[in-house]
């Protein structure tokens, strides 16, 4: 496997290769940070801001990241970048023990393209061996199959030692994305497993788990393990995945408002609070760092609703010292290329920029 500077000099000579520039002045070129990343630690997370990365989200979408999202991220002021990925995108079909090193490789290209450009990166497993809240599922699973936890904590070894010595403040690892209705003694022993397997080769890793019941609970169960926290702004559901076809049957749902009255909430910024933060501010305060690992709304809930939600959720998380990455950069959530009905876009470097949503962002 690559140590730090292996890494560093590999990703840069691949970078320039794709970009038509040689590896020495890609290497030069590799210095030039802009924003100077703060140092986390899982008691404390900082206050990062950003966007996911999608492009190996899910197969067969397997592509390599662009330079243009990170510089383009910079230069409007934020610092972070989440990739969630597919884990097929790197194993051999006939062999999920095997990983494909042209693969990863490109995944060092991403990192190095937020050292180059000051955004720390996030990797995360949005489907990992046995554990999947897309279709189709996963044909084991990681809270119950031993094969499948042996699996997946061969991967997360895999590239554990592949950034071992990569500083915490541009890396960090996000384990399993939004684990569903298991039982918390269930998901723990499997985080553990998982937390050792990477520590054996990278004991200093930040790991960043994501609360059960798909991110809404407070992962209170692994405060013994030395990790950070990620929850979620998707509250609520009415409101942020209005007509996702993905999610839900919406034949007949009233267009959505903000606030939200559902059966038993009424969804304002004071039932934001009580039920999205405070039980999370709970857990901070007893150790365990907090992100907002994902938010935003999909692009058939009016833009009007979508920014006067989104303004009181990030005023919240601004109080509570919280950091955020929106779903997605480009797409159905983002600041560019959403194809919403309602907005009028600005032309930007050849895509549609939605200022007001940007503006909005960049305030807090």
């Amino acid at each position: 496997m690559l140590n730090r500077r292996q890494f560093l000099g590999g990703a840069a000579a691949l970078g320039a290769a794709a970009m038509g520039r040689g590896p020495a002045e890609k290497e030069e070129s590799a210095t030039q940070v802009g924003n100077v990343l703060p140092e986390p630690t899982p008691s404390h997370l900082p206050r990062w801001r950003g966007f996911n990365l999608l492009e190996k989200f899910m197969m067969p979408r397997n592509e390599r990241f662009l330079e243009s999202d990170f510089a383009w991220m910079a230069e409007l002021g934020f610092n972070f970048a989440r990739l969630p990925m597919d884990y097929r995108c790197w194993t051999d079909p006939d062999d999920w023990t095997c990983l494909r090193e042209e693969t990863l490789k490109e995944i060092d290209e991403a990192v190095a393209l937020g050292r180059k450009h000051g955004i720390h990166v996030c990797l995360n497993f949005h489907r990992a061996p046995g554990h999947t809240v897309a279709s189709p599922p996963e044909a084991r699973s990681v809270w119950e199959d031993e094969e499948a936890q042996r699996v997946c904590a061969l991967h997360w070894a895999a590239f554990a030692e592949r950034y071992a010595g990569v500083p915490n403040a541009e890396v960090s690892f996000n384990l399993f994305n939004e684990p569903m209705l298991i039982p918390a003694e269930r998901h723990r022993a499997t985080v553990a497993r998982v937390v050792e397997a990477i520590r054996t080769h990278d004991e200093k890793r930040l790991i960043i788990c994501d609360g059960r019941m798909w991110g809404k609970a407070p992962p209170e169960e692994l405060l013994d393990l030395g990790v950070a926290g990620s929850t979620r702004g998707y509250e609520p559901h009415a409101v942020t995945h209005y007509q996702a076809s993905w999610s839900g049957q919406w034949e007949g749902h009233p267009v959505p408002t903000h606030p939200w009255k559902d059966k038993n909430v009424i969804w304002d910024k004071q039932a934001l609070r009580d039920r999205c933060i405070a039980p999370w501010k709970a857990l901070e305060a007893r150790g365990m760092g907090v992100h907002v690992g994902e938010f935003g709304a999909y692009n058939k809930t009016p833009h009007a609703v979508v920014l006067a939600w989104m303004r009181d959720c990030l005023e919240l998380w601004r109080e509570a010292g919280w950091g955020w990455a929106l779903w997605n950069f480009r797409g159905a959530f983002g600041i560019l290329d959403s194809e919403r009905a309602d907005v009028d876009y600005e032309d930007w470097r050849g895509h549609r920029l939605d200022r007001t949503m940007l503006a909005l962002l960049q305030a807090h």
